[in-house]
């Protein structure tokens, strides 16, 4: 009984040290530009969590890099989807709408707006639901701020 103990904690720890390692998509790329400003207005959370996956993107000391400013402009919603006969919540949808400016050298470059959104069950424990509301939040803008990323790549391409 000991030996397979033994095996198995021997089994855990190579799969562990041996798996592979985790990175963000566009942190580890080399890119043709910079941004090198990032100016947001509206809901603070999508806000925040967009500016931090575009703080991601590495800053040299390359002269030849485009440079950007983005400004964005972010909206939170959540309406009722369906109710029960009792006139409670069942269903919520949560919708992020994101307007976003790229600029360089005074030159608008991208004017987009982006609409995700996202439906999910009400909870009997509020704090779940916040919890659940709080995932949901993050993996929304943090699509939000990869079609962003995509775009100026895109935009650098052309």
């Amino acid at each position: 009984m000991n030996n397979n103990l033994n095996k198995v904690i021997i089994l855990f720890l190579v799969c562990v040290l041996t798996s592979c390692s985790y990175k963000p998509i566009f942190v580890e790329k080399d890119y043709n530009f910079e941004i090198r400003k990032i100016l947001v207005s509206g809901e603070k959370d999508i806000n925040r969590i967009i500016t931090n996956n575009l703080k991601l993107i590495k800053k040299t000391g390359n002269k030849s890099k485009k440079i950007y400013t983005i400004e964005i402009n972010s909206l939170k919603e959540k309406e009722i989807v369906s109710k029960d006969s009792k006139g409670d919540p069942l269903k919520f949808e949560m919708n992020i709408i994101v307007e976003y400016k790229v600029i360089n050298k005074n030159s608008l470059k991208i004017n987009n707006k982006i609409k995700k959104n996202n439906i999910y069950n009400n909870e009997s424990d509020k704090f779940k639901l916040e919890q659940n509301e709080n995932i949901i939040l993050k993996n929304l803008a943090g699509n939000i701020s990869d079609i962003i990323i995509s775009s100026i790549i895109n935009l650098d391409d052309n």
